[in-house]
């Protein structure tokens, strides 16, 4: 696995960055493709969703983890 890279989103109309690693980044892409919604709709709900004490990186690595176990 690669190392992390920055990656931009936009949340509540406030640009924001994340650290991923390309195939987690991917992986985050095709769910949002597979479910229909833009990339940033869904992180916004990755994001409200998420503890506080978790950063936005890292909610964003245990949804993808959850999507592919639940399949």
């Amino acid at each position: 696995m690669g190392r992390p890279v920055k990656r931009s989103l936009t949340l509540k109309q406030h640009r924001t960055s994340v650290s991923l690693e390309d195939e987690f980044w991917k992986a985050f892409r095709d769910i949002a493709r597979d479910e229909g919604r833009a990339l940033n709709e869904l992180a916004a709900d990755i994001d409200a969703a998420r503890d506080l004490e978790t950063g936005l990186a890292s909610a964003i690595r245990l949804y993808v983890l959850a999507y592919y176990q639940a399949r």
